[in-house]
């Protein structure tokens, strides 16, 4: 064919000249999350030269596929047309290479790792993401300052990009096959490199190219638990479930809750407060000094604390699933995105079968995440900033309410509800602590935007002004508040799960029914619904294997912890980690949680691992599909 006859030396020169434009964008950008990792993250630059060398070699492949649209460019037009188009084409080139690189730096912000498949998700809700990205970073210059440098990179390069395309001699076409040929081999060779080098998570992302991560996040969304992790007999899963979760007859389709004593012989109100981001990292509580969470300190020493409790994931609905449904985490996207997951078996439906009307009330967008559809189809009466109360809300941002509005609209449902005589039970969702830390200005000594410690001391200053308009309520004293994070505030650090990321603070409030108390056990959010149950005093065929809190034997505690693929088991300080390709890990964790030393994997504790989230799937394979298999 003809198009073949003009694959010629010119043509793979522009390929290759494109290519080594790419791969310099590529290497600036790891340079540049090189140097925040070091000094924002506490890495030490000895520790990620390598993923340097391992990363530009990396880059080579990914750089080869990004300009291979020249190759079609100079093959398919005239040289007319080749002449007209080129240096605009080239300037419009540079550009989305300059775009991806600073988004990876946003990316790298937030979540300091490359492009994964929140990134991906993150394409379903533009509006949200680009409205907190505009609230966070000033957009406008930014993209100012990537267009003056567009423009300068194109002018510069614009003559050595004609060169390349100009007519060659026979010599110069042999090179420019002979890079073309380099370049498809070091594509050929990439493919099969491994991401992971090292036991230092940041050193594997920084090894790793953001175009390369992203495109694998998109194409591996779907992650059946028995098809990529170690599995065991369905029969001996379930044993080992029902002995673990404590019950006596857990099966695929129903387990019954513990049982324990009444708190109250009245039907106390349950209310529920979930909070962006709460890392126990913030809490004076847990060693902070900053002195940003004054009230949920005083409440973690009123109340019952549950020190030691930790998050099932880095995401909202990894927290909402964990805290709703006591389910330990699936790999892959959490319940709460599954499509058709009906009458599953939750704290809301449990408590509703009771006597209970169950309420889910959010402060943005329910449609996020798909939070309105999964809460509705489990029976709850669901809310969010769209059914606020007319001229309530006086500051609002991307995200959603600020939360003393929230919890302003909170009063007013709990006020009318309780006029009907029956229990309340209410799920509330924050979003203040969470980017771009805006808030009414006034409420605090850190001016908005705030940061995250801003963010964090605003979050809490509206808990304190609930909790005050709250105990002038005639239903105050007969109410349990629950003061829980969904997730921490950072997912980042050295080890593939990196457990004191994990560590949230959890309080029950009830100065009239719950006692002040500080219980140690290590525990999980799933661990939260049996343990309202039983301190209710209710029993029932509920589909949760958690542990009630306060009669579990302290050596008998444990936490369940996951990221997108990987998924934990923390017992005492050994953490099974479970991974693709049916592989299984063992660290052992220092007391502090941030480092993980590899050791060889205990049998019991892998085939106790494996029961715990192979059952999880077990209980689910008939309650819906992923939202990827949709």
């Amino acid at each position: 064919m003809n198009i073949f006859k003009g694959l010629n030396g010119s043509a793979l020169r522009v390929w290759g000249f494109a290519a080594l434009v790419a791969l310099a964008v590529f290497s600036v950008t790891r340079l540049g999350l090189l140097g925040y990792s070091v000094l924002f993250n506490d890495q030490l630059l000895s520790d990620l030269l390598a993923p340097l060398a391992i990363g530009t070699l990396r880059d080579l492949p990914v750089a080869a596929g990004a300009a291979s649209p020249w190759l079609l460019f100079e093959l398919l037009f005239s040289a007319k047309w080749r002449s007209r188009l080129r240096w605009p084409l080239f300037a419009v080139y540079v550009f989305a290479l300059l775009f991806v690189g600073v988004s990876e730096g946003v990316f790298w912000d937030e979540f300091s790792t490359r492009f994964n498949f929140i990134a991906v998700d993150y394409l379903v809700y533009t509006t949200e993401v680009i409205g907190n990205i505009r609230e966070s970073y000033p957009v406008g210059k930014i993209i100012g300052a990537m267009l003056l440098l567009t423009a300068f990179i194109a002018w510069i390069l614009g003559r050595p990009l004609h060169a390349a395309a100009a007519s060659d001699a026979t010599r110069r076409s042999q090179l420019g096959w002979g890079l073309g040929l380099i370049v498809l081999a070091c594509f050929a060779a990439g493919k099969l490199a491994a991401p992971e080098f090292s036991a230092n998570a940041y050193g594997n992302e920084l090894a790793d190219n953001g175009w390369r991560s992203f495109v694998a996040a998109a194409g591996q969304n779907r992650l059946d638990y028995r098809h990529f992790y170690a599995t065991r007999p369905d029969a001996e899963v379930m044993a080992d479930l029902r002995r673990l979760s404590g019950h006596a007859d857990v099966t695929a389709s129903h387990s019954p809750v513990m049982k324990a004593a009444h708190v109250t012989q009245r039907q106390p109100n349950v209310v529920v407060i979930m909070m962006e981001s709460m890392s126990a990292e913030y809490m004076a509580t847990f060693g902070n000094r900053e002195g940003i969470t004054p009230n949920l300190d005083r409440l973690a020493g009123e109340g019952l604390l549950f020190s030691r409790l930790y998050a099932t994931g880095t995401r909202t609905v990894r927290g909402l699933e964990a805290l709703s449904a006591a389910l330990p985490p699936q790999p892959g996207m959490a319940v709460v995105r599954w499509p058709n997951v009906t009458n599953l078996n939750t704290l809301g439906s449990t408590l509703a079968a009771r006597g209970w009307t169950p309420h889910f009330l959010y402060g943005g967008y329910g449609m996020v995440d798909n939070m309105n559809s999964y809460f509705n189809a489990q029976g709850y009466q669901v809310s969010d900033r769209t059914d606020f109360r007319e001229g309530l809300v006086q500051f609002e941002n991307v995200w959603g309410v600020a939360d003393e509005h929230l919890f302003d609209q909170a009063l007013i449902d709990l006020d009318r509800d309780a006029a009907s005589g029956k229990p309340l039970f209410y799920h509330i969702m924050t979003t203040s602590n969470h980017r771009p830390f805006t808030y009414p200005d006034g409420r605090i000594d850190i001016p908005s935007p705030g940061k995250r410690e801003g963010g964090v001391k605003y979050a809490d200053f509206a808990v304190g002004q609930f909790i005050e308009m709250a105990r002038k309520k005639p239903w105050f004293d007969n109410t349990i508040f629950v003061f829980v994070a969904d997730h921490c505030a950072s997912s980042a650090g050295k080890a593939k799960i990196p457990v004191y990321r994990y560590h949230i603070p959890a309080i029950v409030y009830a100065p009239k029914l719950v006692a002040p108390q500080r219980v140690d056990t290590l525990a999980s959010q799933i661990d939260l619904a049996p343990t309202l149950l039983a301190m209710l005093g209710l029993e029932g065929d509920d589909r949760f294997v958690g542990h009630d809190i306060l009669n579990t034997p302290p050596d008998q505690g444990r936490a369940l912890l996951s990221t997108y693929q990987n998924v934990g088991y923390l017992k005492g300080d050994l953490l099974t980690v479970l991974e693709p390709k049916r592989k299984i890990e063992t660290f052992r964790i220092s007391a502090d949680g941030k480092e993980a030393r590899p050791v060889a994997t205990d049998p019991q504790l892998a085939d106790e691992a494996i029961a715990y989230f192979q059952g999880a799937a077990m209980l689910m394979e008939k309650h819906g599909r992923r939202s990827s298999d949709s």
